[in-house]
């Protein structure tokens, strides 16, 4: 009789191991389902709405993957698992180092687009068009005024990139006012622009160089 209720016991002991290694493989494959499932999600979020939310997104992996690698090892289908894993946090770091690249293209643009409305004034349409359609012979002169007295407000802490970027601009309305001149530009404003011209030209010269002198002595440092 004590064998019988022995072996019953042996036999109900084994069913009930076995019974919670099967919930445990079954909740591993659960979670690495999840795993999978939420990195799919946030592979297919455009960048914009991807970074505005990013730190919750980042809290939300961290979980799912935590999740994801227990009781793997254990697991009969250990191998297929793992390579599950693998390429959802492939397929992850790769969309968030996308992210951070057109994030850092986005900034940089954005600080262009700034700079730039900051030397040409509210009109700017900020098109990235360089034939400067915008400007006409009624708001030339204020255009060349703002750009001018911007620079002079700000020489002292432009960069020798920042002086590229000016002269860029600066060519950009000059040719521009070739155009403009043709179509009704009055004297009295032609003469203010050419002192205008007359102002910037020394003065991008000089800081300019003053500015690469800089870099220069940073870089021998």
């Amino acid at each position: 009789m004590k064998t019988i209720k022995l072996t019953i016991g042996i036999c109900l002991f084994a069913l009930l191991f076995a019974s919670c290694k099967d919930e445990k493989a079954e909740i591993a494959k659960q979670n690495v389902e999840e795993y999978t499932s939420y990195v799919d999600s946030i592979a297919t979020l455009e960048y914009a709405e991807a970074y505005s939310n990013w730190e919750s997104i980042e809290d939300g992996y961290n979980n799912h993957k935590s999740m994801a690698s227990v009781d793997i090892d254990d697991n009969e289908e250990r191998v297929v698992l793992l390579e599950n894993v693998d390429n959802a946090t492939l397929k992850y770091e790769t969309y968030k180092t996308n992210l951070i690249a057109e994030k850092e293209k986005e900034d940089i643009r954005t600080s262009k687009s700034n700079f730039r409305k900051t030397l040409l004034g509210a009109n700017y349409d900020d098109s990235g068009d360089m034939a400067f359609e915008w400007i006409n012979k009624d708001n030339i002169l204020s255009v060349y005024e703002t750009f001018v007295n911007t620079v002079q407000t700000n020489k002292d802490s432009y960069s020798r990139e920042d002086w590229d970027e000016i002269k860029l601009l600066y060519e950009a309305i000059d040719t521009r006012k070739n155009t403009v001149e043709n179509e009704g530009l009055t004297s009295s404003d032609n003469r203010k622009i050419a002192g205008l011209k007359l102002k910037f030209a020394p003065m991008y010269t000089v800081n300019r160089m003053g500015a690469k002198s800089a870099e220069n002595a940073e870089a021998k440092e």
